[in-house]
């Protein structure tokens, strides 16, 4: 049993020491230090690593710590929505902008700025977003007329990822690294609304979108265990706890969420839950932060690698 205590100034000389010291501090900040832990220790016994993180973490700051993880091999695996694809592209080409939660929507949307929280996202990004999107189509179509199937959505992102020439794009490390990006929602956001066009014209473009199952099945049963970083809910969080109740369940998860089990959602949903689907292991090693990731996961990040 630890004792209950702060620290003082001094005795924090880097972010490792600051996160060392939440160990005794209690409520979430203890909650971090044990995050750092359990990454540390799935580092430690050689675990798959499967990240997930919701979009909106890719619009903020997040984006380039994650390409890092990519950089660094960290992680052997990746799943996340589509808008994390198509923004991380956008990004490559053109920053967003900070702004507030309280500005006036209806003058941003007379001047064609979209809000993300107080993130700013001009329609000048989703217009070079289908000017980059629609060459890639048909070079995605070229490939499935000369493999003779349909490509599967990890290979279509890692396709992506080889066109970007950004150091801080996930998928351009991604694709360098050969980590798999899973996204089972590749229709949705502003990339299903231009597939949508492409096949317009081209009807015969498809996605098998059953393709990358065998591909994770391979990565979680190969595995001698398996560990999650889970950042937000939804369904890349679903999609990776649910890919682990072929080998009984996670063997480590770390989840950084900022909802609530209380209604039964699947995003606030805990580690003791997913227990009872075999989703996680009964003996697994597991912490919920319960804490905006764009605070917590820095600190989590920059404690190990300091």
């Amino acid at each position: 049993m630890n004792e209950i205590k702060g620290f003082k100034y001094s005795e924090n000389k880097s972010v490792k020491d600051l996160v060392n010291n939440f160990s005794s501090i209690g409520f979430q900040a203890s909650h971090i230090k044990q995050a750092v832990d359990i990454i540390k220790k799935m580092k430690k016994d050689k675990a798959t690593i499967i990240l997930t993180f919701t979009s909106n973490m890719v619009s903020s700051g997040l984006r380039e710590i994650f390409a890092e993880l990519c950089k660094l091999k960290f992680v052997n695996a990746i799943v996340t929505g589509v808008g994390s694809v198509e923004e991380d592209l956008m990004k490559s080409k053109k920053p967003f902008i900070l702004g507030s939660f309280n500005l006036n929507d209806k003058e941003l949307h007379q001047t064609g700025v979209n809000r993300i929280g107080n993130i700013l996202v001009e329609n000048s990004h989703y217009e070079g977003l289908e000017d980059n999107l629609l060459p890639f189509f048909e070079h995605l179509l070229k490939m499935q007329n000369e493999k003779g199937k349909m490509l599967g959505p990890s290979e279509i992102i890692f396709e992506l990822g080889k066109t970007i020439n950004d150091e801080n794009s996930i998928l351009h490390w991604a694709s360098k690294n050969n980590i798999p990006i899973f996204c089972p929602a590749i229709l949705d956001g502003a990339f299903g609304l231009q597939l949508y066009y492409f096949k317009q014209e081209h009807p015969e473009f498809g996605i098998d979108v059953t393709a990358d199952m065998k591909a994770e099945a391979d990565l979680i049963l190969n595995a001698e265990k398996t560990g999650g970083i889970i950042l937000g809910g939804g369904f890349a969080k679903h999609h990776a706890i649910g890919m682990n109740i072929v080998r009984e369940g996670f063997d480590y998860a770390v989840y950084v969420t900022t909802a609530e089990a209380y209604d039964g959602s699947l995003s606030g949903a805990s580690t003791s839950e997913a227990v009872s689907w075999s989703k996680i292991k009964e003996d697994a090693n597991t912490v919920v932060v319960h804490s905006d990731a764009t605070i917590a996961f820095p600190l989590i990040f920059l404690s190990m690698f300091e």
